[in-house]
């Protein structure tokens, strides 16, 4: 899976949790919270517009 990042440490990344899919959100590398949708990461007040995708190259 992918990842995103945002230039104000914000990280969000999809996971499996309890057999579903939920978005991890990490500020600075601490866990903050689980979020089930779009509308709750800009709850947290991250701007998904300044989030930029990791994408994880086979070596």
């Amino acid at each position: 899976m992918s990842r995103w990042i945002g230039a104000d440490g914000w990280e969000v990344e999809p996971i499996r949790l309890n057999g579903s899919t939920v978005l991890r959100i990490r500020h600075n590398g601490y866990h903050v919270a689980y979020a089930r949708s779009i509308a709750e990461l800009t709850r947290h007040g991250i701007d998904i517009a300044d989030l930029v995708e990791v994408a994880d190259l086979p070596r």
